[in-house]
Formats: C-alpha cells, sequence, structure tokens
C-alpha cells in the first residue's frame, strides 16, 4: 500500500481544470485539502472538487466549487470521526474484495507478522523473476511517455535519466545483493473503454489484461515458479497519479484466469504526463510487497485494535515512506530488518561480543544483530549516513532498530504486548515517528557522540519490550561517513553531571532580532541525558522576547516562544525532564561552549538579561523532575507589536 503524508498533489476534474490539493490517507482512506487548508470532496453530480462541511461526522459537498471563495463560517482542517473513517475503510475493502474475487487480499496487506515477519503468500524475493508490465490510455487522457521510457526505468543499466539513482532492476539488485535479478516485459500501451473519471470506483485491471492477451502475449513466460501463476503483473496508466478510488497506487490480489494461467498480484500505478514523471519510489515500494511480501512498515491505524496512525519507521526504509524521498527519485534503502528477513544478508556480526565495530554504509550484505533473550526479539545496527542510497534520508548517522518479528506494525504504544515489528530509537528522544509528528527530521541518527549513548538508563533505552535488561551497551560514536565506529559492550560510564553560570547583565535592544548571547563553556564530556536551564530576565512584556538554547554541536531550540504576553519578568526553570522541553538537546555532547540568545521581538520595552544557569546530566544521573517556577506579575494593557 502507498501513503501520503500531507504532499500536494495534482488531479484531474471531469468538468473543471487540473488542481493540486494536500493528500493524507492510504488507498483505504484519504482526505483532501486545498492549499489553504480547507477540507475538500469530489462532488460526482458537479464533476468537481468542492469544499467540505461535516454532517453527523461525515464530509458532505457544500456544492461550492474550490475554485471560489469558501462558504462563509466554513472552519479549515475538518475531519471526519473516527467511526466514518472506520466504516469507509471496511466499505471500501468489501468493495474492492466484489472487484478481486473475495478477501484474499486481508491476509494479503496485514501488517503484523504471521509468516516470520513477512506477510503470507508466494515470496520471489531470488533467482530470476520476470514480471509483466502493462501500459494503458484513457478514452480522454493519453500518454507521451513511450514504451522504451518504461523499459529504461525499469530495466536499464547504469540508470539515472531524471536524476533516478537507478532503475528498478539494479535497485533490487544491489539491495538483494545481487540474489534477486528482477526485469519486467512492457507492453502497450493500450486504449481503455472509458475515459478516466470512470476507474476511479471501477478497477481496470481485467480490462486491460484482457487487452494484452488479445494482443498475443503469452503469460507463461511470467511463471519462473512452473506453477501456472503470473509472478508479477504491474499496470501504467497514463496520467498524473491520481490518489482517489481505484487508481491510487496499490498492491492487491486479483483472481482471473487465463487458460492454464492465473494472476495472484498486481500492482497498479501511473505513468505520469511525460517522461520526467518516471520515478522508481513508488514503483519500488509496491513490488517489495508483490515479490519478497514485505508488509508495510507504518500504521494504518485500522488493525489488531488501534485506532490511531503513525508514521512507523518513516523515511528509513523503502515500506515505511521511504519510497516518496527526493519525490519518488532516491527512495530509501529496503531497512537491514527486512533485508534479514529477506535472506538477503549473508553476513551477519553479533553484538553481544563487547570490542569496537565499524558499520559501513551501503553493504547490504551485512546484518549487525544483537540477540536478546527472545528469538524473535532483538537489535539492529546499520550506518544511513546520507550518501549514496541514503542521500534522500532527513538525518545522517547511526541507526538502531528495535525489532520483534512477532509485533505489528499498526502498535505504536511501545509496551510489552503492544509495540512494532521494527521501531527506530530516535536519539532525540521524541519518539516523532511514534506520535505521527512526521516521518523523520534530523535528530533521529546518532551522530558523534563519546561515552554511553544507549543503554538500559538511557532516553531511548535498549530494555526489551517487557522491560528487561537486554545488556546492550553502546558508545563512543563516531561521525557520519562511510564507515562509522562504535563501541558496543562497554560498561555504563559513571554518572556525570556538569554545571555553569552566568550574570551577564546584558541590556536586550528593543525590536532587533538579533538580540544579545550569553556563553557558559563546558569542561566535561559526556552525553546529554537530563537538561536544565534556569533563566532570570527582566523585562516589562515577556511575550515580546524569543528566548533559544544552542549546544556546542551547533543544535538550536527556542525555549521560550514569545509566550506569557504581558506579564513581567521572565524568571524560571526550564527541564527536558518536562515533557515537551528541550527535547532537541537530549544525546548531545556536554563539551564546548552553550548559547543562550535572548532577543525582543516588539516595540516599546526593553529589559535586561541578568543571569542563566545551565545544568547537563548523563545517563544514570537523572533525578526528580525538577517543577518550573515562574516568577511573574501580570498587568492589562495594550501592546502594540
Amino acid at each position: 500500500m502507498s501513503a501520503i503524508f500531507g504532499e500536494i498533489l495534482t488531479f484531474g476534474q471531469e468538468n473543471g481544470p487540473e488542481i493540486a490539493l494536500r493528500v493524507f490517507g492510504d488507498e483505504h482512506y484519504a482526505r483532501y485539502e486545498n492549499i489553504d487548508g480547507y477540507s475538500a470532496i469530489y462532488d460526482d453530480q458537479l464533476g468537481v472538487f468542492c469544499y467540505a462541511r461535516l454532517s453527523a461526522g461525515s464530509f458532505r459537498s457544500t456544492g461550492t466549487p474550490l475554485s471560489a471563495r469558501p462558504p462563509a463560517g466554513l472552519v479549515r482542517h475538518l475531519q471526519e470521526s473516527q467511526e466514518t473513517i472506520a466504516a469507509r475503510a471496511q466499505a471500501r475493502k468489501m468493495r474492492r474484495a466484489a472487484m478481486t474475487g473475495g478477501l484474499r487480499e486481508e491476509a494479503a496487506i496485514r501488517t503484523i507478522g504471521p509468516n516470520q515477519g513477512l506477510l503470507e503468500g508466494r515470496v520471489l524475493s531470488a533467482g530470476n523473476v520476470k514480471g509483466l508490465t502493462i501500459l494503458v490510455n484513457f478514452q480522454d487522457i493519453a500518454s507521451t511517455v513511450s514504451r522504451a521510457d518504461v523499459e529504461e526505468l525499469l530495466n536499464g543499466v547504469n540508470y539515472t535519466k531524471n536524476r533516478n539513482i537507478c532503475s528498478a532492476r539494479e535497485y533490487f539488485e544491489r539491495m538483494s545483493t545481487g540474489k534477486l535479478n528482477y526485469t519486467n516485459v512492457v507492453v502497450g500501451p493500450f486504449t481503455l473503454s472509458r475515459n478516466r473519471e470512470f476507474y476511479v470506483n471501477n478497477l481496470l485491471v481485467e480490462e486491460a489484461l484482457q487487452l494484452a492477451v488479445a494482443a498475443g502475449l503469452d503469460l507463461k513466460q511470467f511463471d519462473s515458479r512452473n506453477e501456472n501463476i503470473v509472478d508479477a503483473l504491474n499496470i501504467m496508466y497514463a496520467g498524473q497519479t491520481q490518489y482517489r478510488g481505484e487508481l491510487w497506487p496499490h498492491n492487491w490480489h486479483i483472481d482471473l484466469q487465463f487458460g492454464q494461467m492465473r494472476t495472484d498480484l498486481y500492482l497498479l500505478t501511473s505513468l505520469g504526463r511525460t517522461s520526467a514523471d518516471l520515478t522508481i519510489g513508488t514503483f519500488c515500494h509496491e513490488n517489495g510487497h508483490l515479490l519478497c511480501r514485505f508488509p508495510d512498515m507504518y500504521d494504518y491505524g485500522e488493525r489488531d485494535g488501534d485506532s490511531i496512525k503513525s508514521a512507523g519507521i518513516g523515511s528509513y526504509c523503502l515500506m515505511g515512506s521511504g519510497n516518496h524521498n527526493d519525490n519518488g527519485r532516491s527512495p530509501s534503502p529496503v531497512c537491514a530488518y527486512l533485508r534479514d528477513l529477506a535472506g538477503w544478508c549473508d553476513n551477519e556480526i553479533d553484538l553481544s561480543v563487547a570490542k569496537k565495530h565499524k558499520a559501513t554504509q551501503g553493504d547490504y550484505n551485512t546484518v549487525m544483530k544483537f540477540r536478546t533473550s527472545k528469538p524473535q526479539e532483538y537489535f539492529l545496527v546499520e550506518n544511513r549516513s546520507r550518501m549514496n542510497f541514503d542521500r534522500g534520508l532527513p538525518a545522517s548517522g547511526l541507526a538502531v532498530y528495535h525489532c520483534d518479528i512477532k509485533g505489528s506494525n499498526e502498535l505504536q504504544q511501545g509496551t510489552a504486548d503492544k509495540h512494532y515489528q521494527c521501531a527506530l530509537l530516535q536519539a532525540d528522544g521524541r519518539r516523532d515517528l511514534e506520535l505521527d509528528a512526521n516521518r523523520g527530521d534530523g535528530s533521529d541518527l546518532f551522530g558523534a557522540l563519546q561515552g554511553v549513548v544507549l543503554s538500559s538508563t538511557s532516553t531511548p533505552n535498549t530494555r526489551e519490550w517487557d522491560g528487561r535488561e537486554s545488556g546492550l551497551v553502546i558508545s563512543d560514536i563516531s561521525p557520519p561517513d562511510a564507515e562509522i565506529s562504535f563501541a558496543v559492550g562497554t560498561q555504563a560510564a559513571a554518572p556525570v553531571v556538569a554545571s555553569g553560570a552566568a550574570e551577564p547583565m546584558l541590556a536586550i535592544p528593543d525590536n532587533v532580532s538579533a538580540g544579545v548571547s550569553s556563553t557558559i563553556a563546558i569542561a566535561e564530556s559526556g552525553t546529554v541525558a537530563r537538561i536544565i536551564v534556569r533563566v532570570d530576565i527582566k523585562h516589562p512584556y515577556i511575550g515580546d522576547l524569543r528566548v533559544a538554547l544552542t549546544a556546542p554541536s551547533g543544535r538550536s531550540t527556542v525555549i521560550h516562544p514569545r509566550l506569557g504576553g504581558s506579564a513581567d519578568d521572565l524568571v524560571t526553570t526550564y527541564d527536558s525532564a518536562v515533557a515537551g522541553v528541550l527535547g532537541d538537546m537530549i544525546g548531545q555532547p556536554f563539551k564546548g561552549n552553550w548559547i543562550l540568545n535572548v532577543s525582543d521581538r516588539a516595540r516599546r520595552d526593553v529589559g535586561k538579561l541578568r543571569r542563566w544557569s545551565l545544568e547537563l546530566r548523563s545517563p544514570g544521573a537523572e533525578s526528580v523532575v525538577v517543577a518550573e517556577t515562574r516568577a511573574t506579575t501580570s498587568r492589562g494593557r495594550d501592546h502594540a507589536a
């Protein structure tokens, strides 16, 4: 399944011009917004997208096209109720089941790992596999993309057209370290019998295959296992991808019979308007399902007793949202967890041996594994420095995954009985992926850090899902590069507490964004597990103030973003032990200059940075939460911003 996480895409309208919409969801359920944030729904009677309103938890068309002004009183970012979402998703599954020959597809896309972590069905992850790719036009839309263009995208050698990192064949060859040779025979284009809008609600797969067979195509050549089953059926339709109905890019089961040959799984995606739209990301993602039986590495929010969506492994795997990296031109590699399950890794490095290790970027034949007391639960370590196939990642450094082949990608709670198959331990400790805050950011991976970085007491930690100590300790990580060195099995270092204070008494200029800065130098070495910042700033209107802290590494975070309105004086404590405070600084090295910047961002009032202090604590040195104190008085008055 291909999911979309707020990307702006172009859609056709039967009775209107193409329109840009922001899309959230997947083939089971999706919602749309215009660029201004108003929810949209396709009005079948009008043949255009209209502003949506809510009625009993469900979207209804207002009858007002998005080309007009929004109706008076309409609220932005409307969402349907969870009950409506679940009902729509189920109705969609049942409707597709009626089109494709039953509910066999439910097992084909289930995210929990019934088959040692992989999906049920025929696994075609090794050997020579020949896929069939059928190109189709609509009565009203034809593509200028040629068969030769598609053949090159799928089968090319040293393929780099349109900034793609490689061809689809080369991608699977590289990920499998030569074990899978996946090529495609491309046929067509054939012209379907109806306009594109018809196929939003009517699956085009059977018609496309009938046209190919009628043209004399022998399906037996696509049966590598001699089972009278078409190994891989890919259909690509003309025009830009339509993330609507049955045109949403997807992988599914369909039961069709042509002589002795029958179909199993298919992929439906788009050709694009021109060859410049051809990218490998979605094709490789869906064929990851089709060939290797890889599950989606994100949370649909529909199954296993969980109704909340989350990002899963995000941009760090082809089967998460990594197929969208660099707009699909540089899809993320298949993560170490799935490569290992597919049998693509011949070399396993045992991380239970206490020593220095080196992780090589792009060594897809190796898996670095730390086994726990449970045979199905383990940790993996991988170099994901931002280069080569990782060039499109949001972060660069060492990736550490907590894996359980009996887990479910539907369950993001991180409890003993409700957790992912493969969870990325995010270095900043914020769990943004689990909370669906983003698909990944610059602080997810472990960069250059000295001392103990990961242990049973760190944040994140290396405990087993049931809370037992796994014994995994990782320390002394070198900077992101082609090779990253790190130590395992090192005994946890003695807890370190470092602190400093300054009394700069600096006047804060009025309405000057540069503000004033004060520095505290920390000489001790360690890794931040907790940080406490105390500030004493005299100012008659603290809503004018922006206060930011910058670590020696250059990472910066805003600790006071112009809050507090007309209150006097910012005298308070910021503590990372309080949720949502200073989380960006977890995992940062102690040593170096810490800089506090205070700026006044509105006119009329001036103040003074009187004093501030900094306390840093390494893993094991965490203590009782320090309560935030604020000594302010408030005056009721107007203020000119």
